[in-house]
């Protein structure tokens, strides 16, 4: 195989919400509730009732420069239309050589926190605003072009029983993967072990519903000082979603729910040998003593390899240990368009690891994994000879992968209702 012949889907990128994503979605009495892009003095941002979007885009960086990237953008003028536009979009995927990518959200937050806190105050509108989402998301966003975007609903954090149907609702028209908090104790909620969350996996296990633990999904970063650098929060993302791990591989619904599944969304790779290897030790030397032993059965590590998908954007380390790992729950990731992404230059990025290993390992890690795990099947309606990086760029020719500030649609200067003029 050659970098040009490879396949690329990743399992972890991002949409940034276009304002008049909700015209015609809510019902006449939600609409002047419904989020809305608001002037807030110079920024532009979500504001859904009394709870305000932490940031318009979530560092929608792509191809600013260096020192730009972690500039947070403030109004749509100053990010690269390709984050909201889908049909932009995918010629940003094109010209990187990436055939498909499964979307998390922006501004509602990574597993929908935003909404959350208002069904606190009022569930009803709460519901119907993610429901307008996930309508959205999977028949505007990704029903445009089915061959290239893995749907992944919002989930209802506020209710088991209201989550439950929604992934129902949702599953019967192909979205089989749906965002989730890393840790929801955190986020005010029961915790993974609570049995409130018992009705989400009976359906996601019913329909073979992928749960994405994203990182940052419980909005705490991972700072060991008030005071220190971003950087340190940066240096320790790909670390970060292991305390998620261990809670999943003690948890009891892994081993009552057989279809059950967990994606540990931009988690990295290169540190699960040494969790493997950690927890089964912990396993053999104090699970006898303990009182909840009776319900685990398997050796940890086995939990892990059989229900836990992982990805990675460049992670030299992990793939020199791949024969640690379950192979086929390794998945490739791009970030698209947040500033640690490869864009436009992925295929390069994700070669100089991936080129040391069979072609049947290149395979599985690039695309087929990702399209087993999330029921995903682009070749229904495109050819694999055109869904190589080769064939995308070439149909991609001319795409500038250039930033110029304020040469995008400048949409925060255009009214909701004028938006579906444009």
């Amino acid at each position: 195989m050659k970098l040009q012949d490879m396949i690329l889907i990743s399992v972890d990128d991002h949409a940034v919400e276009p304002p008049n994503m909700f015209d015609g979605r809510l019902a006449q009495k939600y609409v002047d509730r419904g989020p809305k892009v608001l002037d807030l003095g110079g920024s532009f941002g979500w504001v859904f009732g009394s709870s305000q979007a932490p940031s318009l885009t979530t560092s929608a960086t792509a191809g600013a420069p260096k020192e730009e990237k972690f500039s947070e953008p403030k109004s749509y003028a100053d990010v690269r239309a390709g984050t909201y536009d889908v049909h932009e979009r995918v010629k940003d995927m094109s010209i990187n050589g990436v055939l498909a990518g499964l979307n998390f959200p922006s501004f509602p937050r990574f597993a929908g926190q935003l909404f959350a806190e208002v069904a606190r105050d009022d569930a009803d509108l709460a519901l119907a605003v993610l429901r307008a989402y996930n309508d959205w998301h999977i028949e505007e966003w990704c029903g445009s072009y089915p061959d290239r975007f893995i749907p992944c609903m919002l989930p209802a954090l506020w209710d088991g029983e209201t989550c439950a149907a929604e992934i129902r609702r949702n599953a019967e028209r192909g979205c089989h993967a749906m965002t989730f908090s890393m840790n929801p104790y955190r986020l005010g909620l029961p915790s993974l072990f609570s049995d409130e969350w018992e009705p989400v996996w009976a359906a996601c296990d019913e329909t073979e519903t992928v749960v994405c633990m994203h990182v940052g999904s419980d909005s705490n970063g991972m700072i060991t000082s008030p005071d220190a650098p971003y950087l340190s929060t940066i240096g320790t993302i790909g670390i970060m979603l292991a305390n998620a791990a261990s809670d999943l591989v003690w948890a009891p619904m892994l081993r009552k729910y057989q279809n059950l599944k967990f994606a540990l969304s931009e988690g990295g790779i290169g540190w699960v040998p040494y969790f493997l290897e950690r927890i089964d030790y912990t396993y053999k030397h104090h699970v006898s003593w303990r009182p909840e032993h009776q319900y685990y059965g398997k050796l940890p590590s086995e939990i892990f390899k059989e229900r836990i998908i992982t990805c990675f954007i460049d992670d030299e380390f992990g793939m020199a240990n791949i024969d640690r790992f379950n192979v086929d729950m390794v998945t490739w990731e791009c970030d698209y368009p947040h500033p640690d992404s490869t864009w436009p230059m992925s295929p390069e990025s994700a070669w100089e690891t991936l080129s040391k290993h069979d072609d049947e390992t290149i395979n599985k890690i690039s695309h087929l994994n990702a399209m087993k795990q999330f029921s995903f099947d682009p070749f229904g309606t495109r050819s694999r000879a055109a869904s190589t990086v080769g064939a995308l760029r070439l149909e991609a020719a001319g795409q500038d992968t250039t930033f110029v500030p304020g040469r995008q649609v400048k949409l925060a200067d255009v009214s909701q209702g004028q938006m579906s003029k444009i």
